[in-house]
């Protein structure tokens, strides 16, 4: 084992069907989840997977759906019936014995200019954040802002980005009573997360801050429209209120409510389950 290298042992994975061209990797936490899930993209890029077709990262799981055996494929567009599930069957399951027994490098500093995300630190569990931290509430934007975060995994509702990177002695609980509503733009914290409100939504957070313009988040007219998208790194900005139109003051009509509801509603996740285990993975919520 190289120094440094991170070796994701058999006892530490586990490797799930789920359904008939697809695989669910199920890693110890949150940390082999996320090199796991690049190391998978490395190997993409080099052209040592199967063809697939999605790679989508959760809490503690990734999902590789659309498995395609390239050696075979021209099998799979025949009329073979039974042999073409054979080896596409065969083509899984050898995929899935090399999952369980690779070995996973640490995460890396993401290259290249991290999406700047600019914040009013103003939000009303400023106090209660700064209070858990031991520091007075003007450092928290500090704090929060030297981070460098990387998108773990997204869910929830469309443009809304799971970000790790605090160290552990800044994660927080969530609040013990959630909010009805969480503005759009709402920077807020959970566990080892942090999170931009994309739209108006219930919410347990902690909100420490608010970004002037969330629609950038998600913009169906953009290609791609998710603004983040897991592996992007990502730094905060803070802003000073002047520079920031006043939060409205608005009732929120039926499309106000993604319809996956809050974070931690099972109902909308992109990739079923709840947001923070798309396809199968640990329950986060918001």
């Amino acid at each position: 084992m190289r120094p440094g290298e991170v070796r994701v042992l058999p006892g530490e994975v586990r490797v799930l069907p789920a359904g008939p061209h697809a695989l669910l990797v199920e890693l110890a936490d949150g940390e082999h989840a996320e090199a796991f899930h690049a190391e998978l993209l490395r190997r993409r890029e080099r052209g040592e997977l199967p063809a697939v077709r999605e790679i989508v990262p959760a809490a503690r799981t990734v999902l590789i759906d659309g498995i395609h055996d390239r050696i075979h494929g021209a099998l799979h567009d025949g009329g073979h019936g039974g042999i073409r599930g054979a080896v596409h069957t065969g083509a899984v399951d050898r995929f899935a014995r090399d999952l369980a027994s690779w070995r996973v490098e640490p995460l890396r500093s993401e290259s290249g200019d991290p999406v700047e995300i600019p914040v009013v630190y103003d939000g009303p569990d400023l106090g209660e954040v700064a209070a858990l931290w031991g520091v007075p509430p003007g450092e928290v934007a500090a704090l929060h802002s030297r981070t460098a975060f990387r998108v773990a995994f997204c869910g929830f509702a469309p443009g809304f980005g799971y970000l790790t990177g605090l160290p552990e002695p800044l994660h927080v609980p969530r609040r013990a009573t959630p909010r009805t509503r969480v503005p759009a733009g709402a920077v807020a914290l959970a566990g080892p997360y942090t999170g931009v409100y994309p739209r108006p939504s219930p919410g347990g957070w902690q909100i420490v801050g608010r970004m002037p313009e969330p629609g950038a988040l998600w913009d169906p007219a953009r290609e791609p429209a998710a603004l983040l998208a897991p592996g992007t790194p990502v730094r905060f900005v803070p802003v000073g209120a002047g520079a920031l139109p006043a939060p409205r003051a608005e009732t929120p009509g039926p499309g106000d409510t993604p319809a996956g509801g809050s974070p931690g509603d099972t109902s909308g996740s992109p990739a079923g389950g709840s947001p923070g285990s798309p396809a199968g993975g640990s329950r986060v919520g918001a």
